[in-house]
């Protein structure tokens, strides 16, 4: 494949004599497609100090090696990756960059992680991200430089909390994020996330927190109006590069207005793949306490910087009002969730970034009750992601 032009455009002197000095001091270690379109990337991303952007991308190249990256292309993966993974591409934006679809309701986190490794789920994402890379790379032959960047859309359709407050679905988010950010600096254009419900909000409080700000700066979030979000996306993407039901005119073969042959839309994992000691889980022990009528039971917990309030909550039978409060260190209180009520059936989970030197005292109101009262279990914890979630970018020995 022919190379990428290395003709440079639209930086000064001082973008372009920091490009100098980085490209002299990685000629040991880079390829010759890399050329000074894929260096601005590293330098981009460590603000033009061709120092930190030397050693950001001398750790990248070890973590390929590690991970085995460039053979990805050869691996196929478990087959309920290539089953239940959802994504695809339809086209091309405006400038000529891959377009993404990420249904990411028909990602079962919880049947992936039962079925098989985090290290699979993993390879698997890296070998997309590669492929893509490899398709955009192709688009600038003939539409330039700015299609080397991917257009994304991730529809929130469906969206739950409840995966991604598990422990090990919270680990792999993390050092996705972590991942991406570390090594794929610079190949996000712009992404759509569409349909998001407001609940995703707090979850994007959280993990933006792993995110650099020229991440965070090229994400739009939009709700369930799809004339508002569509409206944006035929901003950079022609309508026959999109599925109906992104705004576009493609179905695929059987008329489908979402094109799920083209984009997997995944979908739950059927437990008969499931590992047989995957329920350890299903034996969590809960705190659990009876509240009288007309009474409170009240949780502190201590909050001694920038963190994440998980909780996991359920009532035997009715209801129980439930309120999170913060009491700082001059003493003043506000209420940060709630009051709301949780009731019986499936279990209440969630998380809350939260910050300190703080106290957080998590309420179960039952003052209200004069006639029953209530039974509740609950596991809460309030822990920073990046010291207590044992995250690693160490990959398995169990590859299938």
């Amino acid at each position: 494949m022919a190379p990428v032009s290395n003709t440079v455009v639209g930086i000064d002197d001082d973008q372009r004599f920091a490009l100098m000095k980085f490209r002299r001091s990685v000629k040991d270690v880079v390829k010759p497609e890399h050329n000074d379109h894929y260096l601005l990337r590293w330098l981009r991303a460590r603000n033009w100090n061709p120092d930190a952007a030397e050693k950001m991308l001398r750790d990248s190249l070890k973590w390929r090696e590690k991970w085995g990256v460039d053979e990805l292309q050869h691996w196929e993966g478990p087959e309920i990756l290539q089953k239940y993974f959802p994504s695809g591409s339809t086209g091309f934006d405006k400038e000529g960059s891959p377009v993404i679809i990420v249904p990411l309701v028909g990602l079962d986190v919880w049947g992936m992680l039962h079925s098989l490794s985090k290290s699979d789920v993993i390879r698997m994402v890296i070998k997309h991200l590669e492929n893509y890379l490899a398709i955009a790379q192709k688009q600038a032959l003939t539409h330039g430089p700015a299609a080397l960047q991917a257009t994304v859309i991730f529809d929130l359709e469906g969206f739950s909390m409840k995966q991604y407050a598990w422990k090990p679905a919270a680990e792999m988010v993390f050092t996705l994020l972590q991942m991406y950010e570390a090594n794929y600096p610079e190949i996000l254009k712009i992404c759509f996330i569409v349909n998001a419900p407001k609940v995703f909000s707090l979850a994007f409080s959280v993990i933006k927190k792993f995110m650099h700000e020229y991440t965070i700066s090229k994400i739009k979030i939009y709700g369930s109006d799809s004339k508002k979000w569509q409206a944006q996306i035929l901003m950079h993407v022609d309508k026959d590069q999109l599925p109906v039901f992104y705004g576009g005119t493609m179905v695929d073969e059987n008329g489908d207005p979402k094109c799920s042959l083209i984009v997997k839309p995944g979908g739950k994992v059927p437990k008969s793949y499931y590992s047989k000691n995957s329920d350890k889980e299903s034996s969590k022990e809960y705190t659990r306490v009876t509240i009288k009528t007309g009474e409170k039971h009240s949780v502190d917990l201590l909050c001694d910087s920038d963190s994440v309030l998980k909780w996991e909550v359920g009532i035997d039978s009715h209801d129980i009002k439930f309120l999170i409060k913060r009491t700082g260190e001059d003493g003043t209180e506000s209420v940060v969730h709630g009051p709301r009520k949780v009731s019986e059936g499936p279990l209440d989970i969630g998380v809350l970034p939260v910050t300190g030197p703080s106290t957080y005292t998590v309420i179960f109101d039952n003052s209200s009750s004069y006639l029953r009262s209530r039974k509740v279990f609950y596991d809460l914890l309030i822990t920073i992601p990046t010291r207590d979630l044992n995250i690693s970018d160490e990959p398995d020995d169990n590859r299938r």
